[in-house]
């Protein structure tokens, strides 16, 4: 009970005993409710960063190709930053590679919503299917012509 409520009163401190309720093997005073809940958060939380990260890449993957007058290093630079990002969340937790071919679509949509809303282009200028496939979305050496 003192852990559970600890729990809702600091998180931090709940982590801290919960480590050492794990290190010392003291299982039946572990707060595994709640330690599940947060495991699967963590897991979820990794997921969310890949979609987000790809999602910022494949938005300015976009805006290279569909604004070419407009190119800057600012957007080189995201590109790049965000390709390197998910290689190393990806090498940290290789379990997520087979998600990235599962939330491509959905990084898309978000891709998408961040072109039209970075650019003076209306909706329909970008195609409704993502028009690269995440082996070129990752590719450093890709970058899409008009």
């Amino acid at each position: 009970m003192h852990t559970t409520k600890l729990y809702e009163t600091d998180f931090y401190g709940w982590t801290q005993e919960q480590v050492s309720l794990l290190k010392t093997q003291q299982w039946h005073e572990v707060d595994t409710v709640n330690l599940i809940e947060e495991i699967e958060a963590l897991g979820r939380k990794e997921r969310q960063e890949l979609r987000n990260r790809l999602g910022i890449l494949l938005g300015h993957l976009l805006k290279w190709q569909f604004q070419p007058n407009k190119r800057s290093n600012n957007w080189l630079g995201t590109i790049r930053e965000q390709r390197v990002q998910i290689k190393l969340l990806l090498e940290d937790s290789p379990s997520l590679k087979p998600y990235l071919d599962k939330v491509f679509p959905d990084a898309y949509e978000l891709g998408f919503a961040l072109a039209i809303r970075e650019t003076d282009l209306g909706e329909q200028v970008f195609p409704e299917v993502c028009p690269y496939t995440p082996a070129q979305a990752l590719n450093s050496g890709f970058l899409p012509s008009n």
